[in-house]
């Protein structure tokens, strides 16, 4: 059996199995290592009670596959629709036992090569610079790229004295009846803590939810990692005086005597008061954090965020080791808690950019791109359609974006798509003369976002509050000039308040010299 690969892929969770079909599409030597059984295990426990918050929206009014994935946080990245998880389940929130039936069918159907029932034990490197990966039963292989798909694989438990004493989320008991007429107090405040304490609510007597950080929404902050609205039930029971409460506050120490937990706390916004709760549960709803250990010294990342993520290049390699990348929810250490890699439907696509990278970087291979000719007219129409279809720009706003260059005669241009916009600006295009990137980006407001005032002059899309396009024009790695398209409240910007603006700063920016523009 062959032991050497190009590429060697440990975790057949959802980013393993993506990597793993643009591999296998484009005929790479490859493997993937798997610890269970199946693929997705992960989602065989978590989230613990079953739901999950990526929305399956089957019904868009329209039949374009790839303006579908827009609303579809599931389905992996494929050219066959059979493989879309719309095929598999019509709920809006879909349960967590469909997503692992869906993934074991997507590795069968597209017949990757996976190696179940392979726990990695050791991590290390040779003379040769490849990396040499021991499995728990004694079993070597070698390979000279090496991608870490694992997720956050361990709990994170707080430094406090006593945290020790804590259940996880990971392992904590559901079953609502343990916690009939008991005080539960819930550490965190992201959507595993939420998920939990909805849970709770119909049993507990008093349900806590502990963290110093203020509370943010996802519907304010437009990133998914925040409090999501299906998640919060909870804050009803806390505003209308239903013996619960949302505590702003530092755990000190826990303490526990005889059945019952001592929980001393330092309130945030009461001026030093300090107090101590008694409880008969406590839950760390804390998070989970990157597991470094399986990695010996000579190859052992870097990381970042507090140990949360291994540090990362804009190509999603380790900072510190060669050939190391990182896939999935690892991917999020590039853009933590800003835009999507965290989560299904941002990573697929940083994926799939990953596959161009590896193309481009390991097998002398161009971007996939079109020519176009290079008018005002023909790049405005592209720029157009571009952000009016694309999944991947819109799903990861200001993070991935697509290029356009135009050749030095101004006479063709060619657009790339599915690029991280700082790699396009320090890897790919820093030494082009004339450039553009395109995204998709929310603006900024202050306040109740249900209540924000706007102004829908086309020319002062630079203030739109919500997402809409930005098209920045570069001369090697120097921003020339940017336009901004005004929001729209459909997303639509087909219609010509639109496209007359956009047309008109193309064609000065064609007829502008770079060098000219800077100065």
């Amino acid at each position: 059996m062959k032991t050497h690969f190009d590429y060697l892929i440990i975790g057949a969770g959802p980013a393993g199995l993506q990597l793993g079909y643009y591999l296998e599409k484009n005929q790479r030597n490859y493997l993937i290592l798997e610890r269970a059984d199946v693929p997705g295990a992960f989602f065989k426990t978590f989230p613990r009670h079953r739901m999950l918050i990526s929305i399956n929206k089957v019904y868009t009014g329209t039949d374009d596959q790839e303006i579908n994935l827009r609303w579809d946080w599931n389905s992996l990245l494929s050219d066959d629709e059979e493989m879309l998880f719309k095929n598999y389940t019509k709920k809006y929130f879909p349960a967590a036992d469909t997503f692992v039936n869906y993934l074991a069918d997507f590795a069968a159907h597209y017949n990757l090569k996976i190696q179940y029932n392979t726990a990695v034990a050791n991590i290390a490197k040779n003379e040769a610079g490849h990396f040499v990966v021991t499995d728990a039963a004694g079993k070597v292989y070698t390979a000279v790229h090496l991608v870490v798909a694992t997720g956050l694989a361990k709990s994170y438990v707080p430094d406090f004295p006593g945290a020790e004493l804590c259940e996880l989320y990971a392992d904590h008991d559901i079953d609502q009846e343990k916690y009939a007429d008991k005080r539960v107090l819930i550490v965190g405040k992201g959507n595993s803590a939420f998920e939990t304490a909805d849970h709770l609510i119909p049993t507990a007597a008093v349900i806590h939810v502990c963290a110093p950080e203020t509370l943010q929404f996802a519907w304010q902050t437009h990133y998914v990692g925040h409090l999501r609205a299906v998640n919060n039930n909870f804050l009803d029971t806390y505003q209308l005086k239903s013996q619960n409460a949302l505590v702003d506050a530092n755990i000190t120490k826990v303490e526990k005597m005889g059945d019952k937990y001592y929980v001393h706390i330092a309130y945030i916004h009461a001026k030093g008061q300090t107090a101590v709760v008694e409880y008969d549960h406590i839950i760390l709803c804390t998070g989970f954090h990157f597991d470094a250990s399986l990695f010996s010294p000579e190859c052992k990342p870097e990381l970042a965020y507090m140990g949360k993520y291994p540090a990362q290049t804009a190509e999603w390699e380790s900072v510190n080791v060669p050939g190391l990348y990182f896939a999935g929810t690892l991917m999020h250490a590039c853009d933590y808690r800003q835009t999507m890699s965290g989560f299904i439907h941002g990573f697929r696509h940083n994926v799939k950019t990953l596959a161009h990278i590896f193309d481009r970087k390991h097998h002398n291979l161009p971007w996939p791109n079109v020519e176009l000719v290079a008018t005002p007219r023909a790049l405005c129409n592209q720029v157009i359609e571009q952000v009016n279809t694309e999944s991947a720009m819109f799903l990861q706003p200001g993070f991935l974006c697509d290029v356009l260059t135009v050749s030095e005669d101004t006479e063709t241009a060619h657009y790339y798509t599915d690029m991280r916009r700082d790699y396009a600006l320090t890897h790919a295009f820093n030494q082009n003369p004339h450039y553009y990137t395109i995204t998709l980006e929310y603006g900024h407001f202050e306040g109740n976002p249900f209540d924000v005032e706007r102004d829908p002059d086309p020319n002062k899309g630079h203030e739109a509050p919500y997402l809409h396009p930005v098209i920045r024009r570069y001369h090697y790695d120097r921003l020339v000039d940017e336009h901004h398209i005004q929001d729209d409240l459909e997303n639509n910007w087909y219609k010509d308040i639109y496209v007359q603006p956009a047309l008109a700063w193309f064609e000065a920016q064609l007829a502008t010299e770079p060098e000219m523009a800077i100065d």
